[in-house]
């Protein structure tokens, strides 16, 4: 394939990874950046393999079919991402564009061609992909655990590196916990991270699931979720019956024989019946209460 023009990535690379990542990349994109880069060319859509390492795995496919109808009027302005690899190309950004084009029937795609390690390729994706608000909370947190498993990251590295506080991250990477089904839920967008996030308090995944289920069914707000699950998680009383011993039992026929009248011993309660204001009188007396 032959290289338009090609120049040292070097420290350039560097740029790519700082705050303003989207727009350095719509740059690049654009050919306003690109010749600093890498280089532009025309590549075979058949070469061109999907980023592995793409956090994305949802694509509205109404947005790509009227991308694809963009691309077969006005063909594709601005070019996708791609990497060499041993078979071809990986790609490093512009999926949609990809996928749309391929729809549109095109055959080839242009393209900048750069130098990318794994490492790289792995954080862009998601950094990209991040600061474009363009991922479901689910797809936002394996990108954040894939980093963090692979570059080693802390969480409050990670927060520093994406723009994001400590606490997002943390709440983000706990719906990991729920169950895949809840996970599908938010995948799909019925479920809200607002929604969801209380489910993670939850230990029984049947139980998470039905009540995941309960909330898109009934539209519930993530303030009635919330309640919801606090009612799941109050501590419930247990009171074990109380069991009185043979010497117990002794007292409790004693005091009845000298009251001549039900008597009941139970835990730390003594419970002495009787059957008018006369009765009464009369066990007081038994017992040698006197009134002043």
């Amino acid at each position: 394939m032959p290289k338009d023009e090609k120049s040292g990535l070097g420290s350039g690379l560097d740029a790519l990874f700082g705050p303003e990542l989207s727009s350095i990349i719509d740059d690049i994109q654009n050919s306003a950046a690109g010749d600093e880069y890498g280089y532009k060319t025309t590549v075979n859509i058949s070469e061109v393999h999907t980023n592995p390492y793409q956090p994305r795995r949802v694509f509205d496919q109404d947005k790509l079919e009227e991308l694809a109808r963009s691309i077969k009027e006005h063909g594709v302005f601005t070019p996708i991402l791609i990497r060499p690899s041993f078979d071809g190309y990986q790609l490093i950004a512009g999926e949609r564009r990809l996928r749309a084009a391929e729809m549109a029937g095109n055959t080839t795609i242009p393209a900048i061609v750069m130098e990318f390690t794994d490492d790289q390729m792995m954080e862009i994706s998601l950094l990209e992909n991040v600061q474009r608000e363009d991922l479901s909370a689910i797809e936002e947190a394996n990108g954040y655990k894939q980093l963090m498993d692979n570059l080693h990251y802390t969480q409050e590295e990670l927060g520093k590196r994406v723009g994001k506080s400590r606490e997002h991250i943390s709440n983000i990477l706990r719906l990991l916990k729920l169950p895949v089904h809840v996970q599908d839920l938010i995948q799909q967008q019925k479920l809200t991270m607002g929604q969801a996030r209380p489910l993670v308090t939850l230990d029984d995944e049947a139980k998470t699931n039905q009540i995941a289920d309960k909330i898109v069914d009934e539209g519930l707000s993530a303030r009635q979720v919330e309640k919801l699950i606090k009612s799941f998680r109050r501590p419930t009383m247990h009171y074990e019956p109380y069991v009185k011993d043979s010497a117990t039992n002794e007292v409790e026929r004693n005091l009845q024989h000298q009251l001549q009248t039900r008597v009941k011993i139970s835990k730390n309660t003594i419970t002495i019946s009787y059957s008018d204001v006369e009765d009464l009188n009369r066990i007081l007396e038994l017992i040698g209460y006197h009134q002043d």
